[in-house]
């Protein structure tokens, strides 16, 4: 069972390098360019928008978001495109995958905005 889920796993990853070049690609219509964007700007994000330390709901992005959005992401590019880019996907995989830090900001700016909510109705309550 553990070979299955680290083949699962490093075919996930392989789909995430061919949609990050697919997403680049001229022939993809735009609303999929937009779409395949966020799922791969999402995976390369060092940061992600459940904590992983948060018990059970800290891995369902990890194992339910990703994956479903990698799945719709390749329904909406053209084979050729996604046939062109799986080569191109191998040699990335081999150097290592690259951060993608400004949607890291965001999420960690999201998170600063709600403990700032949070805070205030909490003070609010005591006062």
């Amino acid at each position: 069972m553990y070979k299955k889920i680290k083949a699962w796993a490093k075919n996930l990853k392989r789909q995430i390098f061919v949609l990050y070049f697919a997403y680049k690609d001229k022939r993809v219509p735009l609303s999929a360019k937009i779409f395949t964007a966020c799922i791969v700007a999402y995976a390369f994000s060092p940061i992600d928008l459940i904590p992983d330390f948060i018990p059970i709901l800290g891995y369902l992005d990890d194992i339910i978001v990703v994956p479903l959005g990698v799945m719709i992401a390749l329904k909406m590019i053209p084979k050729d495109v996604i046939s062109d880019c799986e080569a191109k996907a191998e040699e990335m995989m081999k150097m290592g995958k690259p951060k993608n830090w400004i949607v890291g900001s965001l999420i960690l700016i999201l998170w600063v905005v709600i403990l700032i909510m949070a805070f205030m109705k909490i003070y609010d309550l005591f006062n």
